[in-house]
């Protein structure tokens, strides 16, 4: 076990690799839920606007 965890010198690179790319992925997941979820109250705020209903 404790040589995969070094994999044979190169731990720092490929440890580091795994990283980045679970950071990449997760703002690719996290990023456009934002946006959609902050478009989709934007909506919601300029319907009840327009329909003059109170939040």
């Amino acid at each position: 076990m404790d040589s995969f965890l070094h994999m044979g010198g190169y731990a720092f690179y490929v440890w580091t690799s795994y990283a980045l790319a679970l950071v990449v992925l997760s703002l690719n997941w996290i990023l456009p839920r934002r946006a959609l979820h902050k478009r989709w109250h934007a909506l919601l705020r300029r319907e009840q606007s327009s329909t003059g209903k109170a939040a």
